[in-house]
Protein backbone atom coordinates (compact mmCIF):
# COMPACT_ATOMS: atom_id res chain seq x y z
CA UNK A 1 0.00 0.00 0.00
CA UNK A 2 1.36 2.93 -1.11
CA UNK A 3 0.92 6.55 1.16
CA UNK A 4 -1.22 9.14 0.25
CA UNK A 5 0.90 12.19 -0.67
CA UNK A 6 -0.29 15.73 0.71
CA UNK A 7 1.86 19.00 0.10
CA UNK A 8 0.91 21.74 2.07
CA UNK A 9 1.85 24.75 0.25
CA UNK A 10 1.81 28.59 0.96
CA UNK A 11 3.54 32.11 1.10
CA UNK A 12 6.25 32.62 3.69
CA UNK A 13 5.09 32.49 7.12
CA UNK A 14 1.49 31.59 5.79
CA UNK A 15 0.76 29.04 8.75
CA UNK A 16 1.93 25.75 6.60
CA UNK A 17 3.68 24.27 9.79
CA UNK A 18 1.03 24.94 12.22
CA UNK A 19 -1.57 22.85 9.78
CA UNK A 20 0.50 20.07 9.10
CA UNK A 21 1.64 19.66 13.10
CA UNK A 22 -2.44 19.67 13.22
CA UNK A 23 -3.04 17.36 10.81
CA UNK A 24 -0.38 14.75 12.08
CA UNK A 25 -1.60 15.04 15.55
CA UNK A 26 -5.03 14.78 14.62
CA UNK A 27 -4.20 11.50 12.44
CA UNK A 28 -1.62 10.02 14.69
CA UNK A 29 -4.24 10.26 17.25
CA UNK A 30 -6.49 8.23 14.90
CA UNK A 31 -4.43 5.54 14.31
CA UNK A 32 -2.29 6.40 11.76
CA UNK A 33 1.21 6.44 10.34
CA UNK A 34 2.21 9.71 9.06
CA UNK A 35 5.72 10.80 7.63
CA UNK A 36 6.63 14.63 7.34
CA UNK A 37 9.01 15.82 4.28
CA UNK A 38 10.18 19.76 4.57
CA UNK A 39 11.76 21.51 1.83
CA UNK A 40 14.86 23.63 3.29
CA UNK A 41 16.01 26.04 0.10
CA UNK A 42 19.08 27.63 1.72
CA UNK A 43 21.74 26.69 -0.06
CA UNK A 44 24.08 26.22 3.18
CA UNK A 45 21.79 24.38 5.33
CA UNK A 46 22.93 20.89 6.95
CA UNK A 47 21.68 19.07 10.19
CA UNK A 48 25.23 18.20 10.15
CA UNK A 49 27.95 19.97 13.07
CA UNK A 50 31.29 20.76 11.76
CA UNK A 51 33.65 18.88 14.02
CA UNK A 52 31.03 16.29 15.19
CA UNK A 53 32.04 12.25 14.15
CA UNK A 54 29.27 12.10 11.68
CA UNK A 55 30.29 15.60 10.27
CA UNK A 56 34.20 13.74 10.19
CA UNK A 57 32.51 10.49 8.16
CA UNK A 58 31.09 12.65 5.19
CA UNK A 59 34.33 14.63 5.40
CA UNK A 60 36.02 11.62 4.58
CA UNK A 61 33.67 10.50 1.64
CA UNK A 62 30.62 8.64 3.18
CA UNK A 63 27.67 9.29 1.51
CA UNK A 64 25.38 8.01 3.92
CA UNK A 65 25.67 8.40 7.69
CA UNK A 66 22.97 6.76 10.66
CA UNK A 67 23.60 8.46 14.14
CA UNK A 68 21.80 6.23 16.31
CA UNK A 69 20.81 6.81 20.36
CA UNK A 70 18.61 5.87 22.94
CA UNK A 71 15.36 7.66 21.33
CA UNK A 72 16.39 8.28 17.05
CA UNK A 73 17.62 7.07 14.20
CA UNK A 74 18.65 10.05 12.15
CA UNK A 75 20.07 9.09 8.29
CA UNK A 76 22.39 11.81 7.00
CA UNK A 77 22.72 11.52 3.11
CA UNK A 78 24.67 13.37 0.99
CA UNK A 79 23.41 13.91 -1.97
CA UNK A 80 23.05 16.83 -5.06
CA UNK A 81 19.10 17.26 -4.39
CA UNK A 82 18.21 17.96 -8.47
CA UNK A 83 19.93 14.89 -8.57
CA UNK A 84 17.25 13.08 -5.85
CA UNK A 85 13.91 12.52 -7.46
CA UNK A 86 11.02 13.33 -5.53
CA UNK A 87 9.84 9.59 -5.75
CA UNK A 88 13.08 8.38 -4.35
CA UNK A 89 12.58 10.49 -1.40
CA UNK A 90 8.99 9.72 -0.85
CA UNK A 91 10.21 5.85 -1.30
CA UNK A 92 11.91 6.29 2.05
CA UNK A 93 8.40 7.07 3.57
CA UNK A 94 6.38 3.52 1.90
CA UNK A 95 5.63 2.39 5.65
CA UNK A 96 3.39 5.43 6.68
CA UNK A 97 -0.34 5.89 5.94
CA UNK A 98 0.28 9.61 5.04
CA UNK A 99 3.09 11.68 3.93
CA UNK A 100 2.79 15.54 4.17
CA UNK A 101 5.50 17.66 2.05
CA UNK A 102 6.23 21.23 2.94
CA UNK A 103 7.43 22.84 0.07
CA UNK A 104 8.77 21.75 -3.11
CA UNK A 105 6.12 24.51 -4.79
CA UNK A 106 7.45 24.09 -8.17
CA UNK A 107 8.15 20.37 -8.09
CA UNK A 108 4.73 19.23 -7.28
CA UNK A 109 2.71 22.14 -8.66
CA UNK A 110 0.39 20.25 -11.14
CA UNK A 111 1.75 16.75 -10.24
CA UNK A 112 -2.11 15.05 -10.11
CA UNK A 113 -1.02 12.59 -7.92
CA UNK A 114 0.13 14.46 -5.28
CA UNK A 115 -3.06 16.83 -3.30
CA UNK A 116 -2.54 20.22 -2.03
CA UNK A 117 -3.48 22.22 0.96
CA UNK A 118 -3.10 25.68 0.29
CA UNK A 119 -2.85 27.84 3.27
CA UNK A 120 -3.85 31.25 1.89
CA UNK A 121 -2.63 35.21 3.54
CA UNK A 122 -5.18 37.11 0.93
CA UNK A 123 -7.95 36.26 -2.08
CA UNK A 124 -5.07 37.19 -4.28
CA UNK A 125 -3.12 33.79 -2.72
CA UNK A 126 -5.83 31.90 -3.56
CA UNK A 127 -6.44 33.17 -7.18
CA UNK A 128 -2.92 32.24 -7.89
CA UNK A 129 -3.24 29.08 -6.29
CA UNK A 130 -6.21 27.96 -8.65
CA UNK A 131 -4.10 28.47 -11.33
CA UNK A 132 -0.83 27.24 -10.12
CA UNK A 133 -1.90 24.15 -8.38
CA UNK A 134 -3.54 20.59 -9.21
CA UNK A 135 -5.45 18.58 -7.53
CA UNK A 136 -6.25 21.35 -4.52
CA UNK A 137 -7.93 19.48 -1.60
CA UNK A 138 -8.84 22.13 0.17
CA UNK A 139 -7.88 26.01 1.40
CA UNK A 140 -6.64 27.12 4.72
CA UNK A 141 -5.31 29.75 6.28
CA UNK A 142 -5.12 32.90 8.03
CA UNK A 143 -7.57 34.29 5.39
CA UNK A 144 -11.24 33.13 5.37
CA UNK A 145 -11.94 32.58 1.98
CA UNK A 146 -16.18 32.18 0.90
CA UNK A 147 -15.90 29.43 -1.39
CA UNK A 148 -18.56 28.60 -4.12
CA UNK A 149 -19.21 24.95 -5.55
CA UNK A 150 -16.71 24.97 -7.87
CA UNK A 151 -13.77 26.08 -5.62
CA UNK A 152 -12.42 23.48 -3.60
CA UNK A 153 -13.72 24.16 0.08
CA UNK A 154 -12.18 26.08 2.71
CA UNK A 155 -11.76 24.85 6.49
CA UNK A 156 -9.98 26.46 8.88
CA UNK A 157 -7.46 24.75 10.41
CA UNK A 158 -7.63 26.30 13.84
CA UNK A 159 -11.41 26.32 14.12
CA UNK A 160 -12.68 22.75 12.42
CA UNK A 161 -8.93 20.55 12.34
CA UNK A 162 -11.08 17.64 12.37
CA UNK A 163 -12.83 18.58 9.58
CA UNK A 164 -9.38 18.55 7.42
CA UNK A 165 -8.49 15.73 8.97
CA UNK A 166 -11.38 13.93 7.72
CA UNK A 167 -11.00 15.00 4.07
CA UNK A 168 -7.18 13.57 4.23
CA UNK A 169 -8.23 10.96 5.92
CA UNK A 170 -10.71 9.63 3.38
CA UNK A 171 -8.10 9.82 1.04
CA UNK A 172 -5.82 7.03 2.35
CA UNK A 173 -6.87 3.45 1.73
CA UNK A 174 -8.53 1.14 4.15
CA UNK A 175 -6.07 -1.94 5.27
CA UNK A 176 -6.99 -5.40 4.49
CA UNK A 177 -7.64 -7.35 7.54
CA UNK A 178 -5.00 -9.93 8.41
Amino acid sequence: MRPVVIAVVGGKKSGKTTAIEILIKKLAERGHKIAAIKHIPEPNFTIDQEGKDTWKYAQAGATQIIGVSAHEIVTIEKTDFKKELLTEILRKCRKNDVVFLEGFKDLIARNKSIFKIVVLNSERQAAEGLKVFEPILAFTGPYHLQTSGKRPSYVDILKSPDKLADLVEKLIPRRAAT
